[in-house]
């Protein structure tokens, strides 16, 4: 049998016969099983009882938080995580205000309903009132963002004084093409006013996933908590190679930005929910490892 280097019809010398090539298997394969060679790597789970799946979000959230304190995103008392409670969708879970990120376990944790009362969990400590103005705004306006994260991220805070979107520079911000991200254009100071956490949950928009607050910092929203803390962390990570690629352009290097095809090709690849899950994943065993399960607690 005999082919050639080139897409084109194939050659089978052995009865004389053309055939044209087939579709690329990755093309009709779900995100996770296209990035899995042999078995496909595990998914989001289900569970048997709504208290089981409670359990498990809250646990994955108190890990996201662990992850943000290794990586330097805390600042003071800034910086949240909200995520909805699976039986109740009016409200959402958040962390308690002035506790470092790498101190946060799932008994730490707060439920606040649609009126920003604390209805559950830890209510010892007070929640962060401009994190409600935000988040809650968020999870109002769209039904399908069960997770949003926002902290003062060293290079987040600093791409955000140019209110300008991520280029596509690389395979990684391509994740955040077309309608996936997004700039707040406005500073108004600490969010306490409800009108401007309406016009900032606008400007995310239904397909946002990554919103830059001009001056301000990063949020990320997602379908779980894994999801949008990856995200955050790798809009973090985005913001540092744009900031260092910025610098080398002034000093005469050129830009390759990808072509619309190439982006829009890999964002369909790679921005699946279940995918994004995955990612966060080896970051999540690691902070259990590491603190040997600490914030399970």
């Amino acid at each position: 049998m005999s082919t050639t280097t080139e897409v084109g019809t194939i050659q089978d010398t052995r009865n004389g016969s053309n055939t044209q090539p087939e579709a690329p298997a990755y093309n009709q394969k779900s995100a996770i099983e296209a990035i899995s060679q042999g078995a496909t790597i595990a998914g989001i789970p289900s569970f048997t009882s709504m208290d089981k799946k409670r359990r498990w979000m809250l646990e994955h959230m108190a890990g996201a938080f662990r992850v943000f304190g290794r990586k330097g995103y805390a600042e003071g008392m800034s910086g949240h995580i909200s995520l909805r409670d699976p039986e109740h969708p009016d409200s959402f879970w958040t962390n308690p205000l002035g506790l470092h990120f790498s101190q946060v376990k799932v008994s730490d944790l707060i439920l606040l309903g649609s009126n920003g009362s604390a209805i559950g969990g830890n209510r010892s400590r007070p929640a962060n009132a401009a994190g409600f103005q935000i988040h809650g705004a968020i999870h109002r306006m769209y039904p399908h963002v069960n997770a949003a994260c926002h902290a003062h991220s060293v290079n987040g805070k600093a791409w955000s004084t140019f209110a300008q979107p991520l280029e596509m520079i690389n395979q990684d911000s391509a994740m955040f093409y077309g309608e996936a991200q997004a700039v707040y254009p406005e500073f108004g100071g600490v969010v306490l006013d409800p009108a401007e956490s309406v016009r900032l949950a606008s400007s995310l928009g239904p397909n946002g996933k990554l919103l830059i607050l001009r001056n301000h910092g990063l949020l990320t929203a997602g379908q779980t908590v894994d999801e949008a803390a990856y995200l955050f962390t790798l809009a973090e990570r985005s913001c540092e190679i744009q900031l260092k690629t910025e610098a080398a352009a002034a000093n005469g290097m050129k830009k390759m930005i990808i072509d619309k095809e190439a982006a829009e090709y890999t964002f369909k690849m790679t921005s699946d929910p279940e995918a994004l899950y995955v990612e966060f994943q080896p970051d999540y065993e690691l902070e259990r490892e590491l603190t040997d399960g600490a914030f399970l607690k």
